[in-house]
């Protein structure tokens, strides 16, 4: 099995109650969008992380699309938007 670190940034820690999880992918599961996918699927806190969300990735510390595809060991970031000012 593909094990990886998932973290969970700013209003996602909050509503998801945790900053991070060490988690086994299912099979099926090889990309970031997959894994929101199976995140979502968890239950209505985890629908922050849902289809339509405005909710960025990041693979081992570099932006990711919804297409990067995940290997053992990887670090998986989710973070909404970040506006300045």
């Amino acid at each position: 099995m593909t094990k990886v670190n998932v973290l969970y940034f700013a209003s996602l820690r909050e509503a998801l109650g945790r900053s991070g999880e060490a988690l086994e992918l299912p099979a099926g599961v090889a990309t970031v969008a997959a894994l929101r996918a199976h995140l979502a699927a968890r239950g209505e806190a985890w629908q922050a992380l849902g289809e339509g969300r405005n909710v960025r990735a990041a693979l081992n510390q570099r932006m990711a699309g919804a297409d990067a595809v995940l290997e053992a060991g990887d670090e998986v970031a989710f973070f909404p938007p970040v506006t300045g000012g």
